[in-house]
């Protein structure tokens, strides 16, 4: 844990939590994306965002 910089466990579940809700977020808009795609809906890149 000392070395992501978390003091304690409880910091690090936490961190752990809200990083695996981001990442849901990001599979679900992502998913979304490429149905879209598939229903001849509008075409695009797919860009990161900072």
């Amino acid at each position: 844990m000392g070395r992501i910089g978390h003091e304690n466990v409880r910091t690090a579940l936490i961190y752990q939590h809200g990083t695996s809700e981001a990442g849901k977020a990001i599979a679900d808009a992502l998913n979304n994306k490429i149905e879209a795609e598939r229903d001849g809906g509008p075409t695009g890149v797919l860009v990161p965002a900072a």
